[in-house]
């Protein structure tokens, strides 16, 4: 059985944080608070929409424990849903999915991201059609680092031999808790030093990564 394959996907397939800051931003407006730079909002993605307006109010110095929580969460999910205007595949994505496609492997989508944003982009570069599962931040009751969305996405690949790829400390830790192997994309979003993160292999260009699944052992 070959191996599938389940990414990530801010930070690991696209570099999404420009759409993100700029719906980000528009929503702070809404509430006449300052923008935030980019760089400072992109250290907020990884563990979805709530967590990341969460960050949002609390760098505005506002309560994010307070009512102003859920009217933002709710005004980034209406302008965020179609943002793929400012989004860009990493290099080598298209041509690395369409060879591990034909190589046989499954792949699966296991992100933080919410489902309708996740099938936007997907749709916007032509890719929906590469992946047998998706499984969002919305998919399930709990979202990464809890190991069950990489469980609910791996099962619908199949349960075979698998890999995990990502980009964060977050994946590292979901792949971990779950108990896969992972290989890392250095070029994403991580804030940590690679040597901090748990991975088994690294990788910074994803033309290395149909070699790396094609010599995948068995998971642990």
């Amino acid at each position: 059985m070959q191996t599938a394959v389940i990414f990530d996907l801010d930070g690991t397939l696209i570099d999404s944080a420009p759409d993100i800051h700029a719906v980000a931003n528009a929503v702070l407006a809404l509430h006449s608070f300052a923008p935030l730079p980019v760089a400072q909002v992109r250290g907020f993605v990884g563990r979805g929409v709530p967590h990341l307006v969460h960050c949002l109010i609390a760098a505005s110095d506002a309560d994010p424990e307070g009512p102003l929580h859920a009217q933002m969460v709710a005004e980034f999910v209406a302008r965020y849903s179609d943002a793929v205007a400012l989004t860009t595949l990493y290099p080598g994505v298209r041509g690395a999915l369409e060879a591990l496609a034909s190589a046989g492997h499954p792949l699966g989508l296991c992100t933080n991201k919410p489902v309708a944003p996740t099938l936007a982009v997907l749709r916007h570069f032509g890719l929906e059609a590469l992946f047998g599962a998706v499984v969002g931040g919305d998919s399930l009751a709990v979202r990464k680092p809890d190991p069950a969305p990489l469980h609910q996405a791996h099962f619908l690949l199949g349960r075979g031999p698998v890999l995990y790829v990502g980009d964060s400390e977050i994946d590292a830790e979901t792949a971990e808790r779950a108990g896969l192997g992972f290989a890392l994309y250095t070029e994403g979003y991580r804030r940590s030093d690679l040597h901090a993160i748990r991975h088994d292999i690294a990788f910074s260009d994803h033309a290395m990564l149909p070699g790396i699944v094609a010599h995948w052992p068995a998971p642990r």
